[in-house]
């Protein structure tokens, strides 16, 4: 996966591929974070029963004297209540003791401190996933009826595959036979390609052939397209060794050896694709999504920020088309 201008190449593992970090401007996303369902049961409360005049035991009356005398002995409401101060639970010895057993046990069982980390990372990716989730669905406008981007498959498709990559990203070039052997098994899903360059301030090439895709695209249509797209990565050049050379190559194997010059309006698509994938709270490459045409919910929608094997995808289909095993 590219990295961004000025930013360092990382490929983080995540599942069964990693991603390449974008160049970080603050996020543009403002996306609300999952809300939890928090409600509390009412519970009958013990209701105080008052017997009635009838009931009560009847009290015999007191005289004068006696009723001074219970008078005296009978505190005043407005006497001083002592104050009660509640003991620390334990002392600072026992606290500095306790301190030590934790630690000596820590030491002894260093596998738990593993676990409370796993446990942390896996609650910050269900976090992510569960923000970027709500991001996907606000923006499943763009990400799904852009026709400025290269689609491929049939207009009444249920589901669509929304891949954003950069060509120089090692991740996405082991991400592209997966995808080419997904789009054969499944003729009937709309993929979508996202040229997303973030390698392309420290590799011009990485732009140029973006550029490039969006042009056949636009000029050539979808077949064009998708075989510049696979003779591309089927060069094997990533990490900055794709060249002018290989982009020309890949370019008349599609029929495109000649094309008109760039256009504004290429160039604000590239630049819609950067602000969309950030929006959606990608950071690298190959960033992708899986979800229905229409009624994109937080229970159909799968994303990956990274690379998925071929049978993660399946699953992910089978979930957007309400088929989820």
């Amino acid at each position: 996966m590219t990295t961004a201008p000025a930013a360092q190449n990382a490929e983080t593992s995540l599942k069964a591929a990693g991603t390449h970090s974008a160049p970080q401007k603050a996020p543009a996303s403002a996306v609300p974070q999952p809300q939890t369902e928090s409600g509390a049961s009412d519970s009958a409360a013990p209701v105080a029963v008052t017997p009635s005049a009838a009931e009560k035991p009847e009290t015999p009356s007191l005289t004068p004297d006696a009723q001074q005398k219970t008078d005296a002995d009978t505190p005043s409401a407005s006497a001083p209540t002592p104050s009660v101060t509640a003991a620390a639970p334990f002392t600072p010895e026992q606290e500095a003791r306790i301190g030590e057993v934790a630690k000596a046990y820590l030491l002894q069982h260093p596998e738990l401190l593993i676990e409370v980390d796993q446990k942390l990372q896996k609650m910050q990716y269900d976090n992510q996933i569960n923000a970027m989730t709500a991001a996907v669905i606000h923006h499943q406008s763009a990400l799904l009826n852009d026709q400025n981007n290269p689609v491929v498959g049939p207009a009444d498709a249920r589901v669509a595959v929304i891949e954003f990559f950069d060509y120089q990203c090692s991740v996405c070039a082991r991400q592209a036979p997966i995808m080419q052997s997904l789009m054969k098994s499944h003729p009937q899903t709309r993929f979508i390609f996202r040229e997303w360059p973030i390698f392309g301030y420290r590799w011009k090439a990485s732009f140029q052939a973006a550029e490039t895709g969006l042009t056949i695209w636009q000029q050539k249509g979808a077949d064009a397209y998708l075989k510049y797209h696979d003779a591309l990565f089927a060069t094997g050049h990533i990490e900055g060794a794709l060249t002018q050379k290989d982009i020309s190559r890949a370019a008349s194997v599609a029929g495109a050896a000649k094309l008109k010059a760039r256009s504004q309006a290429m160039l604000d698509t590239l630049s819609g694709t950067d602000e969309l994938a950030k929006n959606l709270g990608f950071q690298g490459t190959p960033g992708i999504v899986v979800m229905p045409l229409s009624g994109a919910t937080a229970e159909n929608v799968t994303i990956f920020p990274g690379g998925a094997t071929e049978s993660m995808l399946q699953d992910a289909l089978n979930k957007a088309q309400g088929q989820a095993r």
